[in-house]
C-alpha cells in the first residue's frame, strides 16, 4: 500500500507556497494623560531653570548696597545704615590676588558715603614682597583721600606681610592668642640639578651672554658670591623697606633703632608684641569696632563686609578654565621662579 503522504517523485520540484501578506501590526495609542505629564515636565524643569535665574539677580539687586559689579555687603553688626564701618579682609597668603581684592574692597568703602571707618580684618602669615607692598600702598592712599580711621585688627596670626599691612592702620589691635611679628624678609631657591642628572638621566645646558644672568640657577650650587650679590641687591633692599614701613606706621611710639632691634624675624604672641609696642592693645573684634567709632564719633555704627558678586559665569563654570590657568601658573612660578617672601611659615 502506497503511503501518498511519504513518497516523492525524485526531480520533482516542490509546489512554492504563496506567501501570506503581512499582518499589519497594531500600535497602541499613546495615552492623552502620559503626553500631558511630559510636557507638563518639561515645562517644570524650564520653569525651575528661569526661577533660579531670577532669584540670582533679584538677590544681587536686593542686597543692601550692590556697590559695584564685582561688590556686595552683608551685616555683620546691625546698626545705623549711616554710620557704617566696613571690615576688610586680608585672609590667608598674600598674593597679586591679594592685593587686588583689597583695592576693591578699599574702593568700595571709599565710594560709600555712609562708610565712616575701616577694619582690616587680618588673618594671613604674609607672602609676595610685592603684594604686601601695594596692599600697604593702598591702605595707605586711602587713608590720604578719605581721612577716615583705620584699624588693624589681627585674628590668629599676622606676622610678617600680615603685620606689614597691619602698620598702615591707626590702631592696631590684637586677639589674645595671635602670633604677629617676622619683621624680615626670606628668599627660596631649589636646585634640581642632581634629581635632572642622576634620577633622570637629563644633562641640562645653558646658554648664556652676562655672567650672573643665571644667579641663581636651578641647575648649579649657589656661590657665596652670589649670595651676596642677591642679599645686596633683592634682600636687602626688601628689608630696609618693611623697616621703614614699621617705623613710619609706630614712629610715634617706636624710634628707627627700636624698630632694628625687633627686625631679626622674630615672632611675638599678642602679649609680647604688646610689650614691645607693636601693637596697641590686645583684644576682640568688638574692641576693634568701638576704637573705630570713638574714632569716628558713631554711637550706633552698622558694621559691613564685602564679599565677591555672584556672576553667571562664575556659576556655571565658565571661568574654570582660567582658575585652572592661574592655578597652573602659581605653582610654575613657585617652583621655578625665585620666591622674595615677607612671610612666616612656622610648618614644623
Amino acid at each position: 500500500m502506497t503511503n501518498e503522504y511519504f513518497e516523492t517523485q525524485p526531480n520533482a520540484e516542490e509546489p512554492r507556497r504563496p506567501v501570506p501578506p503581512p499582518v499589519p501590526r497594531h500600535r497602541p495609542k499613546r495615552s492623552v494623560w502620559r503626553i500631558f505629564t511630559t510636557v507638563l515636565l518639561v515645562l517644570s524643569i524650564l520653569l525651575n531653570i528661569v526661577l533660579i535665574v531670577m532669584i540670582i539677580g533679584m538677590a544681587s539687586m536686593l542686597t543692601p548696597a550692590a556697590l559695584s559689579e564685582q561688590v556686595v555687603e552683608t551685616v555683620v553688626v546691625p546698626g545705623d545704615h549711616k554710620q557704617k564701618i566696613a571690615a576688610i579682609h586680608i585672609d590667608g597668603i598674600i598674593d597679586g590676588r591679594t592685593s587686588r581684592w583689597l583695592k576693591t574692597q578699599l574702593e568700595a568703602a571709599e565710594k560709600d558715603p555712609a562708610v565712616r571707618g575701616v577694619i582690616l580684618h587680618i588673618s594671613s602669615p604674609g607672602g609676595a614682597v610685592a603684594a604686601s607692598d601695594r596692599i600697604h600702598y593702598e591702605i595707605t592712599r586711602f587713608k590720604e583721600r578719605t581721612r577716615k580711621p583705620v584699624v588693624a585688627f589681627m585674628q590668629s596670626i599676622a606676622a610678617s606681610g600680615g603685620y606689614y599691612a597691619a602698620v598702615a592702620g591707626d590702631t592696631l589691635i590684637a586677639e589674645p592668642m595671635t602670633i604677629t611679628g617676622s619683621i624680615g624678609v626670606i628668599m627660596n631657591h631649589m636646585i634640581i640639578k642632581d634629581l635632572l642628572e642622576e634620577k633622570l638621566g637629563i644633562s641640562p645646558v645653558v646658554i648664556k651672554q652676562g655672567d650672573r644672568k643665571d644667579w641663581p640657577s636651578l641647575f648649579n650650587e649657589i656661590t657665596e658670591e652670589q649670595k651676596h650679590y642677591l642679599d645686596e641687591r633683592i634682600i636687602l633692599p626688601a628689608y630696609e623697606r618693611f623697616v621703614q614701613a614699621v617705623y613710619e606706621g609706630r614712629r610715634d611710639i617706636l624710634t628707627e633703632s627700636q624698630v632694628r632691634e625687633l627686625a631679626d624675624g622674630s615672632i611675638y604672641t599678642a602679649s609680647d608684641a604688646l610689650d614691645a609696642q607693636l601693637i596697641d592693645a590686645i583684644g576682640y573684634f568688638d574692641q576693634a569696632v568701638e576704637t573705630v567709632a570713638q574714632a569716628a564719633n558713631l554711637t550706633d555704627p552698622l558694621v559691613v563686609e564685602y564679599r565677591r558678586k555672584v556672576s553667571l559665569r562664575a556659576l556655571f563654570g565658565a571661568e574654570t578654565g582660567s582658575s585652572h590657568r592661574e592655578l597652573v601658573d602659581t605653582l610654575l612660578e613657585t617652583l621655578l621662579v625665585p620666591q622674595t617672601l615677607y612671610l612666616w611659615d612656622g610648618r614644623p
